[in-house]
């Protein structure tokens, strides 16, 4: 056992195959059917041997000091501690102390919104729309809602997952067109088990605003705009091509360790990036006249759960939030799978105040569902079951212990039709009632 997760181990760092942010960096557009089966070490048995055989940890002999760094003591700014009474005084403190540590940049009040285009595709009315941030190219989006749609309806920030395919954005998520490429289907076949997520969301009645996060499809970092002795020989010719998105992806996957260091040298973090801009989104979705600001909600896999627990913790305009495949503590980071993860995850500092749960606990008592599986390659199982302990206790000890629910799926990292059925009748119970 231990032989086998040495080699694990071992495999997945020569290769570059890690995890990032909720999927495999290498998968691309030219992955095969079952691409966990081909990869060396990422098996079923391999997979069970890693999680079975914890006394190894990323930074060996280093691993049980730097967990002891956090291990022995409640976070500070938890409200499980004692000293903490009141939710809303808690909150007060908690929100501003994490927001010092995002960093976050201010980029403006909302943006003017430019529509290009309008049409009806599968039963829904889709508004094709961009907006200028103050740095970066313009931010694509998909707006959809239903045809008939009467009166202002209840609006979703989706948020798409990271996939290690910093190519496609909003397309992960959602459809536009009968005509779409393979490695399009592919991505929908994989993940979501060929379903088309933020479509069928909004065909229960919902205004769904899906936009390319940072650093992902119309906001991705183009070769030709970096030195060229770090393009990797790589061009923009022919983006579209399968080939030519396997080897961006790959070259935005070793990128990351670039950005990360550039944003932390600039006093911010990846983290307060992606928030502020989602913020943004959220602005835009709020400020139409057919959604009804007052009920709103967020929610993605993977890397849109990551989205999912900065924007539900901090952003009280959120009513409801539904985190899929993306919940876990610090130790689990600490110990096991930061190897599998993405720069995105890390906000420097936090983990002496708020454990990784703690964070969407920010938002108590507004209603919260948390969705993990069970095999789910990029945490361990018992780290699942801690942060699900940790925010029960902080919902239960607010006194909302209904408006918490956390569900175990079999299976691999994914957001299959069970699990978006139970994600959708949670926004239903919360936001249409």
């Amino acid at each position: 056992m231990k032989n086998k997760r040495r080699d694990f181990l071992k495999l997945t760092g020569l290769t570059g195959l890690g995890l990032a942010g909720g999927m495999l960096n290498g998968l691309t557009a030219a992955a095969p059917e079952n691409p966990a089966a081909t990869i060396p070490g990422m098996d079923p048995e391999s997979l069970a041997a890693s999680v079975a055989d914890q006394e190894l940890n990323m930074i060996g002999a280093y691993g049980p000091w730097a967990n002891g760094l956090i291990e022995k003591k409640l976070p500070s700014l938890s409200f499980r501690n004692p000293k903490y009474k009141k939710a809303k005084k808690w909150q007060t403190i908690a929100r501003k102390s994490f927001a010092d540590k995002l960093s976050m940049p201010d980029i403006g009040g909302t943006p003017k919104v430019t529509v290009h285009k309008q049409y009806s595709f599968d039963g829904l009315h889709v508004e094709e729309l961009s907006w200028q941030l103050p740095y970066g190219p313009p931010t694509q989006a998909i707006l959809l809602k239903p045809l008939d749609a009467k009166g202002p309806l209840p609006g979703i920030l989706g948020f798409h997952d990271h996939g290690g395919n910093k190519y496609m954005g909003t397309r992960k998520i959602t459809r536009t067109s009968d005509n779409i490429p393979a490695f399009q289907q592919y991505h929908y076949d994989h993940y979501y088990e060929k379903m088309v997520w933020a479509n069928d969301l909004a065909k229960r009645g919902y205004v769904v605003l899906v936009a390319d996060a940072f650093a992902f499809g119309s906001r991705r970092v183009l070769v030709e705009d970096v030195p060229e002795r770090i393009r990797g020989g790589l061009t923009n010719k022919d983006p579209e091509n399968p080939e030519n998105i396997k080897a961006y992806n790959e070259w935005a996957s070793n990128h990351e360790d670039i950005m990360a260091k550039s944003l932390f040298s600039a006093g911010t973090t990846w983290p307060g990036v992606f928030l502020a801009e989602d913020q943004k989104a959220l602005d835009v979705l709020c400020a139409r006249e057919d959604v009804d600001a007052s009920r709103v909600g967020c929610g993605g896999l993977s890397g849109g759960g990551l989205r999912t627990v900065m924007m539900g913790g901090m952003d009280p305009r959120i009513k409801c939030a539904v985190c899929v495949g993306f919940m876990t503590t610090w130790k689990d980071f600490i110990l096991y799978k930061c190897f599998t993860h993405t720069w995105m995850v890390y906000v420097p500092l936090s983990p002496n105040e708020l454990d990784f749960p703690d964070i969407m606990g920010l938002r108590v008592p507004l209603p919260t569902l948390v969705l993990n599986n069970s095999e789910d390659q990029l945490f361990t199982p018992s780290e699942m079951e801690k942060a699900d302990t940790i925010l029960k206790e902080i919902y239960t000890k607010a006194g909302a212990a209904e408006n918490y629910k956390c569900s175990f799926h079999p299976g691999f990292h994914k957001f299959d039709f069970k699990m978006q059925t139970e994600a959708f009748d949670w926004f239903d119970k919360w936001l249409k009632a």
